[in-house]
């Protein structure tokens, strides 16, 4: 059931669902699209977290609870948002099990690899699939969270990558399926810091840390926030099929020293 902080939000103008939106990249996202005068869906499984969040975030949030990998869940949730709205414009597929690492590959079960590319990746089929219809009713856009892990891994990563790197190319064969229509974008972050504040003061990261890139600092949720705004913006209309990397230039300088 659609979930929102003030019954009496009027529902108009642009509405955006973000998956995996009740913490991190996913809770940026929803705040900087607000902003910029979007009515924002927050999908995520954790109901009693992502009800609060929305809440939190004032009359233009709305909270739906969904676990991307189940096409019934998915079905249902985005049904919600169009009884509640009537018009779809942008999806944001960030929901995602965020952790890189898995046991050594010898280790790594089928059960744990499934789920992982289930929620990674099938998870961003099923939302274009039941999305597709009303988007392309709005002329809308979809974006993706992918990762720089796609194509630079590291051991023990086998289920992550190969989930970020199917959807990067789940990307470019979207934006051909569905275009002119329906403009289909990836982002992938490489070293962003998605803590929250309390953390990240308790625990500043190293001058090495941001040595690490060019630009002398590490990467922000507003970082990618921003450019996924942009993505689903007029001002990207002759966007689509594209992957953006966002790491502050640290696969360029591949310096990865102690």
């Amino acid at each position: 059931m659609l979930e929102w902080g003030n019954d009496s939000a009027p529902n108009n103008g642009r509405v955006a669902l973000v998956t995996g939106a009740a913490r991190g990249i996913g809770l940026g996202i929803s705040a900087w699209l607000i902003t910029e005068g979007w009515q924002v869906v927050l999908a995520d499984i954790d109901r009693e977290r992502g009800s609060k969040v929305a809440r939190a975030l004032g009359d233009n949030a709305w909270f739906v609870a969904m676990d991307v990998a189940k096409e019934d869940q998915v079905s249902v949730g985005v049904a919600e948002v169009l009884g509640q709205f009537g018009r779809l414009d942008a999806l944001v597929c960030n929901a995602a099990i965020a952790d890189p690492h898995t046991p050594p590959l010898e280790s790594l079960d089928l059960k744990r690899w499934n789920r992982l590319l289930a929620v990674n990746l099938t998870g961003a089929m099923l939302l274009a699939k039941h999305c597709a219809p009303y988007l392309r009713g709005h002329r809308g856009a979809i974006v993706n969270i992918a990762s720089t892990r796609a194509s630079q891994s590291e051991a023990n990563c086998e289920a992550y990558a190969a989930s970020k790197g199917g959807l990067v190319a789940l990307t470019h064969a979207l934006a051909v399926s569905l275009g002119p229509e329906v403009r289909v974008n990836c982002v992938s972050p490489g070293w962003i810091d998605a803590r929250d504040p309390v953390q990240q003061r308790l625990e500043p990261l190293s001058v090495f840390d941001h040595a690490q890139h060019p630009v002398g600092r590490v990467g922000t949720v507003e970082d990618v926030a921003a450019q996924v705004a942009w993505l689903l913006s007029d001002a990207a209309g002759f966007v689509t099929g594209q992957e953006f990397v966002i790491d502050g230039g640290m696969s360029r300088k591949m310096i990865y020293q102690d």
